[in-house]
């Protein structure tokens, strides 16, 4: 039988040999992911390129023809096109509709994002606002006189 000494041993051994290689395969998997998130920002940048020449060429060459030309396919072509971030002039700002527009925007964002709705007890004595939140299904209106 082993002693103690000898068991603990050989649990390091085992346990080290299983490190290295959980420590080696980690490595790799970053060391991977580092390269695709390169090589997708670099097919970015140059989807964008793509976007561009097909924008500034329009006029001079149709997506069909640049598709019968290239052989690349029109639907990639319109997808690179089409999907190409296009920059919009800058506004002037007035200085004088500054305070109303802020505050409109203020209030469209407020209203465009509704509450949650509260999920209803199966049995009515239990039904209640759930985390403090207001239950508005129960209140009736009062009429406005």
């Amino acid at each position: 039988m082993a002693t103690t000494e000898e068991i603990e041993r050989r649990v390091e051994q085992a346990d080290a040999a299983r490190s290295a290689k959980r420590a080696a395969a980690a490595k790799r998997v970053g060391e991977l992911a580092l390269l695709r998130a390169e090589v997708a920002e670099k097919l970015g940048d140059v989807e964008r390129e793509l976007g561009d020449v097909l924008a500034e060429s329009s006029d001079v060459i149709s997506v069909d023809e640049l598709a019968k030309f290239t052989d690349v396919p029109a639907t990639d072509l319109t997808q690179w096109l089409n999907g190409r971030k296009t920059t919009r002039p800058k506004r002037k700002r007035s200085t004088a509709g500054t305070a109303t527009a802020k505050r409109d925007a203020s209030q469209a964002s407020s209203t465009s994002n509704p509450a949650p709705t509260t999920q209803q007890s199966a049995s009515p004595e239990l039904a209640g606002p759930r985390n403090g939140a207001a239950d508005t299904s129960t209140r009736i209106p009062t009429p406005v006189t």
